[in-house]
């Protein structure tokens, strides 16, 4: 087996589908994209940190506003550029090292595990599969928040209703 290409740093995209831990001595994230898959020395979160910074804004003001915003409290969803639609949701508390980050807009199914009704398999649109330890409830819970929190950080302009006469 041939040793995989580690990157030192790797710039969040659209083109990203999820980042994945793992417990490697050359890298920390596996990276899977819509045509392939990399290996990033850096953690899921410090990747999740660097694309707020580089969306416009620090990951803890982005965490804060979605609270304001969305009143959502934890496992919170973040949009990482919402000029680019990139927003990306937690399967677990980002403090955990299981946690995998699922960025929303390649969700094609979320299905409960025919074998093991603790898991879920999520399908992309580029038709992968990832099976995680995560139940169906609790991904589709993150799939809503995560939509309801695109839905109050769009940027559609709304009449002052207090301005019309």
């Amino acid at each position: 087996m041939t040793k995989p290409v580690v990157l030192p740093h790797y710039d969040l995209n659209r083109d990203t589908i999820a980042l994945i831990p793992a417990t490697h001595l050359d890298y920390s994230t596996i990276v899977w994209e819509r045509n392939q898959i990399l290996y990033v020395r850096k953690t899921p979160i410090q990747l999740i940190k660097s694309g707020c910074l580089e969306g416009g804004a620090e990951y803890s003001g982005r965490r804060t506003a979605v609270t304001y915003k969305t009143g959502i409290q934890n496992k919170i969803p973040i949009p990482i550029n919402p000029h680019e639609q990139i927003y990306a949701f937690p399967t677990h508390s980002p403090k955990l090292f299981d946690c995998i980050w699922i960025f929303y807009h390649h969700i094609k199914t979320i299905k409960r595990h025919p074998q093991n009704p603790t898991n879920s398999i999520i399908t992309f649109t580029n038709y992968q599969k990832l099976t995680l330890n995560v139940s169906y409830h609790t991904l589709e819970k993150q799939v809503q928040r995560t939509s309801y929190c695109i839905v109050r950080f769009s940027h559609h302009e709304q009449p002052n209703l207090c301005q019309l006469n």
